[in-house]
């Protein structure tokens, strides 16, 4: 520990000061568009224990940093000692610590000198991880959603010497770009995480020669104990209690095949336990993450929520317990391929979200887009091979006295670029940007609107091309809570002589789509999820919104129920739209039902009159709605012969709306025959 406090907040803003060097550094001499305008990296000093040093607070990305843990642990386990100055690692392996194969992780160990005679000390480690073009695979960007293994995902990388004390393994590297479509580009990058590491090693070695070893330890140390007691005393003011809730992926192939994270959430003491048992089995698609992002997932909505002006280090996490069962889709073994890591990712912090909204009453979001949105467009070029990558940002979620954020990077994530410029794009690949604009309708309805997504269409100059695409949220649609309405969902299509191309059964998973020079490439994002009744909206914000463009005089009428005339509201007419929206709203009361089967998805059966007016049948989704947090996504099983407004669910589904039978709720249609509603 450090008791001077002087020394200990200009060490901290020099790690951190470091770290932002870093990026700087790689977007200046990186070769990749994905680098140098998407800013997907994310860079971090680490200690040899493992434990994250610093970061740079709202520019890298917790998904590339906290699983650095686990890839570190991978490098000491399989190097012990055999670790000198001068040896570089990479590693981009799921399954010890990666996230997905297209991120690849550098590990630059750096030393303190010794005295003659002695081996050097092991310090502190700089690291980069960068997400590459193209790994290999079996589409041109590796990441797509028909995958069946990972093999087909591209090079995996254990924790693997690339530099040995100093010299480059010209066999290793070789091989690697050998396997990688684009090599020129995954060279440069390559040599660009190469510099920003010497640079990082370089400006802690000035502060070893200014301080010493022994006052930048401490220094250290005190940093990360300091995190760890804000955390607790967050943690602390919580209600004691187990709190659950579950969210679901867009598995399968030719149709949805729903995927459910099942998160338990326990706080005791100072210490918050988040337990995903009861969460689906690895699957053959895309959907599956390594052991490291569940952790990631759950530190990620604690600490946002919990304690978000504190330092973000590994003393945050300790107060942190995640179990992840081996074998589901937060925590798969190989072959299981593990490309929609983001969309897992954040299905878990969706859950961990919904679960913590009946702890902390209110203070909870609407939900996001659901991932990265990964659209790649590829094909020949001038002997090589053009791969563009896209992830459209989308909407965020409504909270508590505001209105979602429109068409940006989401809390859960960093500063990566929301947009990629038009000249960018325009300038280094056979693609001419047609449009890019707001999506009216997009952000969940709500007494706080979600935020909108984005409309992205990218004509096709090169004679033939293909599109791959993973996405969630295509279906299953951003939630809005506090029975705000959801977003609209993710849509990926191509536009060929007027026509609409859908490029896959399953929306969202596809995966070489060929593509003909002038098809247009449309990308519609998502909006955020609404809080609270859109019936309660203020009338003059609903028609601001009408004016600026933001939703359709349709949503305005039938969603808010506010009637517009000659750009004026008119309050009376109002009145009466909004109660009839009220009265007819789809209500039922609940009741228990004990031999639903739901070891794949949570279930309800709806009676005939309630099926009728909500137009589902068995198979359809829909909502049931909860006035407190998160509503539950149920699939209807069965419809009851009689009765009217009568609901019948399991009694793990009555515990996670936190009701009792006899309950009324609302409920709201949410997926038809396999699109939404």
């Amino acid at each position: 520990m450090i008791s001077d406090p002087i020394t200990l907040e200009v060490v901290r803003e020099a790690l951190s000061a470091i770290v932002r060097e870093m990026r700087i550094t790689l977007v200046r001499t990186a070769y990749s568009s994905i680098l140098y305008e998407g800013e997907d990296f994310s860079c971090v000093l680490m200690d040899r224990q493992a434990q994250i040093v610093a970061m740079s607070r709202g520019q890298d990305h917790p998904l590339h940093i906290v699983p650095i843990a686990w890839s570190m642990k991978a490098v000491r386990e399989k190097f012990g000692d055999d670790i000198h100055p001068g040896d570089i690692f990479l590693h981009n392996d799921p399954y010890t610590g990666g996230t997905h194969l297209n991120d690849v992780a550098m590990i630059y160990p750096m030393f303190v000198p010794a005295p003659p005679g002695t081996p050097d000390e092991l310090f502190l480690f700089p690291v980069v991880r960068a997400h590459w073009g193209d790994v290999g695979g079996m589409s041109p960007g590796s990441l797509s959603g028909q995958v069946t293994e990972i093999y087909q995902e591209g090079v995996r990388i254990p924790p693997i010497k690339v530099y040995e004390r100093g010299r480059p393994n010209q066999a290793v590297l070789d091989l690697l770009f050998g396997n990688m479509r684009g090599p020129r580009d995954r060279e440069g990058d390559f040599r660009a995480m190469i510099g920003t590491c010497r640079k990082a090693a370089e400006r802690v070695e000035a502060l070893l020669g200014r301080y010493g070893r022994a006052t930048l330890e401490a220094c250290i140390t005190t940093l990360l104990d300091r995190a760890e007691q804000r955390m607790r005393q967050r943690i602390r003011e919580l209600p004691r209690g187990e709190y659950r809730y579950e969210a679901y992926l867009e598995g399968g192939r030719e149709r949805l095949e729903p995927l459910r994270v099942l998160a338990t959430v326990r706080i005791a003491g100072e210490g918050v336990t988040v337990d995903l048992t009861g969460t689906s089995p690895q699957t053959s698609g895309p959907t599956n993450v390594g052991p490291a992002m569940a952790p990631t997932g759950a530190f990620t909505i604690l600490k946002a929520f919990l304690d978000p002006g504190g330092e973000i280090n590994s003393g945050a996490f300790r107060p942190l317990t995640v179990v992840a069962p081996e074998g589901t889709i937060v925590n798969a073994r190989r072959p299981a391929p593990c490309g929609g890591m983001v969309e897992v990712k954040y299905c878990v912090e969706s859950a961990v979200m919904g679960a913590l909204g009946q702890a902390i009453a209110g203070r909870v979001t609407g939900d996001l887009k659901g991932g990265g949105n990964h659209c790649y467009i590829g094909g020949p070029d001038a002997g090589g091979t053009f791969i563009f990558y896209e992830y459209p940002a989308g909407g965020t979620g409504a909270f508590e006295g505001g209105d979602g954020s429109n068409a940006v990077r989401a809390f859960t994530e960093s500063d990566i670029t929301t947009i990629q410029p038009v000249e960018a794009v325009e300038q280094k690949y056979p693609l001419r940007v047609e449009r890019c604009a707001l999506r009216p309708d997009s952000g969940g309805a709500g007494h706080w609107r979600g935020g909108l997504g984005l409309v992205r269409e990218i004509r096709v100059l090169a004679p033939a091309a293909q599109l791959s695409v993973l996405a969630e949220k295509s279906l299953l649609r951003p939630y809005g809570v506090c029975a705000g309405l959801a977003g609209a969902p993710n849509r990926f299509y191509v536009r060929r002589a007027g026509a609409a191309l859908e490029p896959s059964p399953l929306p969202g998973k596809v995966s070489g789509f060929p593509l003909q020079h002038d098809d247009i490439v449309v990308m519609e994002s998502s909006g955020g999820g609404g809080y609270g009744d859109p019936l309660e909206r203020d009338l003059r914000a609903v028609a601001a919104d009408l004016t600026e463009g933001l939703i359709t005089p349709a949503a305005a009428d039938g969603v808010y129920g506010v009637i517009v005339h000659a750009g004026a509201v008119d309050a009376a007419a109002a009145a009466e739209r909004r109660r009839g929206l009220g009265a007819a709203r789809i209500v039922a009361s609940l009741a228990v039902r004990d031999d639903l089967d739901e070891s794949q998805v949570r279930q309800i059966a709806l009676d005939r009159s309630t099926a009728d007016r909500l137009g589902v049948g068995p198979g359809d989704v829909v909502e049931v709605v909860t006035p407190r947090g998160a509503p539950l996504r149920a699939w209807v099983t069965a419809i009851l012969p009689a009765g009217a407004g009568r609901a019948e669910v399991s009694p793990v589904a009555l515990a996670l709306l936190a009701l009792g039978p006899g309950a009324r709720v609302e409920l709201r249609p949410l997926v038809l025959a396999g699109r939404p509603a």
